[in-house]
């Protein structure tokens, strides 16, 4: 059985078995689909694996003021400092700003309105979308699947 991820280096659909190194999937980790489903629950697999999105206000981590970082559930990378996380008010954790090297995009036309995907740049984990509605000083909105993240206290 063959599934499909996005190759964060030129964004190119790749295909590639259960059974797929590192060097063939595109990412610096690289799980097979059995590998993920052992260690994800289905809601975090279902969001980190095929790029669904969990329910709004059904994260704990929204209302997570403590200082720390967010990093990927799928491979533990640092992803966002809490010092860029603020209430959107959308009920999903928020950011205005990864830490560098952190995070990949790609277009998402999945729904009528071009989105822009956010996703681990390490294991490819889907982690949710950025939007051009945020405070400064970016002006962007990182809203992010809490299932996607660990919040790591510092």
């Amino acid at each position: 059985m063959q599934r499909r991820t996005f190759c964060t280096s030129v964004f190119a659909v790749l295909t590639f078995s259960r059974t797929a190194k590192a060097s063939e999937c595109g990412f610096e980790i690289c799980r097979s689909e059995g590998e993920w489903r052992a260690m994800l629950t289905s809601a975090q697999y279902k969001v980190m694996r095929r790029e669904g999105t969990e329910r709004p206000f059904s994260s704990p981590l929204d209302k997570e003021t403590r200082t720390g970082t967010y990093a990927c559930r799928g491979c533990d990378l640092p992803l966002y400092p809490s010092s860029t996380k603020y209430d959107s008010g959308t009920g999903w954790p928020s950011f205005y700003q990864p830490l560098n090297n952190a995070v990949a995009t790609k277009p998402d036309r999945k729904l009528l309105v071009r989105r822009t995907e956010v996703h681990c740049r390490r294991c490819g984990s889907h982690l949710g979308h950025v939007f051009n509605d945020g405070p400064p000083p970016t002006g962007k909105r990182h809203c992010l699947n809490g299932v996607s993240l660990k919040f790591l206290p510092a």
